[in-house]
């Protein structure tokens, strides 16, 4: 069987601002973008280490409905609050059976990274 390629899709509401939140405060590169003549990206892909994501706004009715599971070493993760508050970004822990950091991006997708070690309740 072929193996599976995934690209994730968040809508948001402006796709500038938002490549700017995932490049300038959670270190993605952006790979390619699609605009409108006058200059505004309607789409976008920003990526990170593997992790390619699709911003979108082309349907606003759902925008910050959004939700993505993002796995990380386990060194990357025990590093993750620290990082991310010397960059003004809120991480929250929050609970999937697991230990789980819970990003909120500005439009209110939520990003969650499960905690490596933690084996659940399974």
């Amino acid at each position: 069987m072929a193996d599976w390629y995934s690209r994730p899709m968040l809508l948001v509401a402006d796709v500038d601002a938002a490549s700017k939140f995932y490049v300038g405060k959670l270190g993605f590169s952006e790979a390619w973008r699609f605009a409108e003549a006058d200059g505004q990206a309607f789409v976008a892909q920003v990526q990170r280490a593997g992790c390619e994501i699709i911003l979108s706004s082309q349907w606003p009715d759902k925008v910050g409905m959004g939700m993505l599971f993002i796995s990380l070493t386990a060194v990357d993760w025990k590093a993750m609050p620290r990082a991310l508050a010397a960059g003004g970004v809120v991480c929250t822990e929050g609970w999937w059976g697991y230990r789980t950091w819970v990003v909120d991006d500005p439009d209110g997708n939520q990003l969650f990274f499960p905690d490596p070690d933690d084996p659940g309740e399974g």
